[in-house]
């Protein structure tokens, strides 16, 4: 059974940072796209990061480009979100995702994790 967990999460003041885990039990990790969603309050979930099987590709959602990065470690079967200068607005309940097809697409994600949620205050 593949299983997606997430920690990390916390609250934290306006410009500072978190790092988020997603440690996945999943075969063939390295056969699968990663990425990271979040919703927050009374939000729709969106898109925040991408990654692609190998680590050598990256993408990200035009509010966090230049404050957010992406990793994995295959060995670990681990991705990582590495959030600096974090504001309000990124107060949300964040969620990893893995897809065997790159880019991602949110509809067509194999496998979600269950979130964790991040506080930013002001």
């Amino acid at each position: 059974q593949v299983q997606l967990v997430e920690s990390g999460g916390g609250l934290v003041q306006a410009g500072g940072s978190l790092r988020l885990s997603c440690a996945a039990s999943i075969r063939s990790f390295s056969g699968y796209a990663m990425g990271w969603f979040r919703q927050g309050p009374g939000k729709e979930r969106e898109f925040v990061a991408a990654i692609n099987w190998s680590g050598t590709s990256t993408y990200y959602a035009d509010s966090v480009t230049g404050r957010f990065n992406i990793s994995r470690d295959n060995i670990k079967k681990t991705v990582y979100l590495k959030m600096n200068s974090l504001k309000p607005e990124d107060t949300a309940v964040y969620y990893c995702a893995a897809a065997e097809a790159y880019p991602l697409s949110m509809h067509g994600m194999d496998y979600w994790g269950q979130g964790t949620l991040v506080t930013v205050s002001s």
